[in-house]
């Protein structure tokens, strides 16, 4: 677990590298889609943390120029609108749908979302190690869930950012914001989506501190500020946030939403 690329983010705490020993477990083929989220909220009236606070962040290529004007942004990260009415089934906020978006991964979710998901379907969040050992899908300490090269012969295998961020996304990929789940090639155990698309929300609270002697199961800190994210998004570029990669980490408020934030499931394995 863990990594020393030469482009590595040293304050998110991607190294060292460490053996870790997990338990059997399972992990969802994909990120949490729309439909399935809606079947949740169909079943049990859940209403996610974005429709109570009435706002979510927006990327702003995804509003138009009034609502990029009049909406509030984020100090640092000035491509982050907030947009009243953004949430999981309108997206960019009033009158965005989910039309043709039902296989893309839900967002607008969530650490807390996330969890009444799982609780509800009898599931919980991976740890950030099951994750981790997931994404690389049996490849040891290769920089991709694919390999060490990013589009190798020229074909992309993953939904990330191509072209100048903030401002021009030539979208050589296909997307420009989220993509069907799926849409590109699994890796070593099926897994798809593990680099780019959407961000996903872990169990663990983050650290950027490690230790560096073989662990069993780690479940991360006991207490923390912010939870685990992997796997980068649509818009990760190299430029600014090349954390498509699968040492890669960040981390967010619990309570943060945002249209690039998503979630899958993890169960223990009794048959294991």
């Amino acid at each position: 677990m863990g990594g020393d690329d030469p482009d590595k983010n040293v304050v998110d705490g991607e190294g060292p590298v460490r053996e870790v020993i997990l338990s059997p477990y399972r992990l969802g083929r994909t990120p949490v889609t729309n439909r399935q989220f809606q079947q949740f909220v169909e079943a049990t009236g859940y209403r996610t943390g974005a429709e109570r606070i009435g706002w979510s962040f927006v990327f702003h290529l995804f509003v138009d120029e009034e609502t990029r004007k009049r909406t509030q942004r984020v100090r640092g990260a000035p491509w982050w609108c907030v947009v009243e009415g953004a949430s999981w089934w309108s997206p960019e906020g009033p009158g965005s749908t989910l039309e043709d978006r039902w296989l893309h991964p839900v967002t607008h979710v969530d650490h807390m979302d996330a969890l009444a998901f799982c609780s509800w379907a009898g599931v919980r969040l991976p740890t950030e190690a099951e994750w981790e050992a997931g994404a690389r899908g049996g490849l040891v300490q290769a920089r991709f869930p694919w390999g060490d090269e990013l589009t190798p012969d020229g074909v992309h295998q993953c939904n990330i950012w191509q072209g100048t961020f903030p401002t021009v996304n030539t979208r050589d990929d296909g997307y420009i914001g989220t993509s069907p789940v799926a849409t590109y090639p699994p890796n070593g155990y099926g897994l798809h989506d593990v680099a780019g698309n959407v961000w996903e929300w872990c169990g663990d609270w983050f650290t950027n501190r490690h230790a560096a002697e073989r662990s069993s199961n780690p479940p991360g800190p006991a207490r923390g500020t912010e939870k685990v994210m992997r796997g980068g998004s649509h818009m990760c570029h190299d430029s600014y946030c090349n954390r498509y990669r699968v040492a890669a980490r960040s981390k967010n408020d619990p309570d943060s939403s945002s249209g690039n934030l998503g979630f899958r499931i993890a169960a223990d394995d009794a048959t294991g």
